[in-house]
């Protein structure tokens, strides 16, 4: 493996903890359109997709605009109290931006709410690039988030890892020609997916686990 120089980081499940208020904001939409709540197993399943395709498939029947104002409605009314930076994450950042690594944020979130987390946590200025839903029309696992990331910061491929929790950032890797990394507090991925035909380059326990990588 070529040294690395280049580190890509996804927003939702790696960096920071948004398992509840996505839940909460999903049990909110069903409870309102069909009065009934869904199974958390199937939600979880969805995440890393965008979200417009996820409000088609579980509601084909209702225009997505009404779903999707339903849902960030009461996700925006209660984001910045139901997140948090999952432990060791922002000790992390804050060392491989003093080693001098370039360091990049690639989400199928929405820039808004993207930025007021970053903020929350004091981490906006550790990320040189940060693109986010609103900069592409391809998302993960489609490599166009990724390929914009890498030529915004001048990084090859080669030498950059992406840092994620779903398997659409292992896709997105590797269809980027990019080293993957699934942090093992995922939510979303499965004991087969960790370890079948798609499976991640690497997996860590926690978050300072990723210098040994590097």
């Amino acid at each position: 493996m070529q040294k690395i120089d280049t580190v890509i980081f996804d927003f939702d499940g790696t960096v920071m903890d948004t398992n509840n208020v996505i839940l909460n904001s999903w049990q909110h939409t069903f409870r309102t359109l069909e009065n009934r709540e869904e199974k958390p197993e199937t939600i979880i399943k969805t995440f890393g997709e965008p979200l417009e395709l996820t409000m088609k498939n579980f509601f084909p029947d209702v225009p997505v605009e009404e779903s999707i104002a339903i849902y960030r409605s009461y996700h925006y009314d209660n984001f910045g109290k139901l997140i948090s930076v999952f432990p060791g994450m922002k000790e992390l950042i804050r060392e491989l931006k003093d080693k001098n690594y370039k360091l990049g944020l690639v989400t199928s979130r929405l820039r808004k709410t993207t930025m007021q987390g970053l903020e929350a946590y004091g981490l906006l200025p550790y990320f040189e690039v940060i693109v986010t839903a609103d900069d592409t029309t391809k998302h993960k696992p489609d490599p166009e988030p990724l390929n914009i990331a890498l030529e915004k910061l001048g990084a090859a491929p080669e030498n950059s890892v992406m840092v994620g929790d779903t398997m659409f950032d292992i896709l997105c890797a590797r269809h980027a020609g990019v080293k993957s990394v699934l942090v093992s507090w995922s939510m979303a991925v499965t004991e087969e997916e960790k370890n079948g035909p798609d499976r991640p380059d690497y997996i860590i326990e926690k978050a300072e686990d990723l210098k040994e990588i590097l």
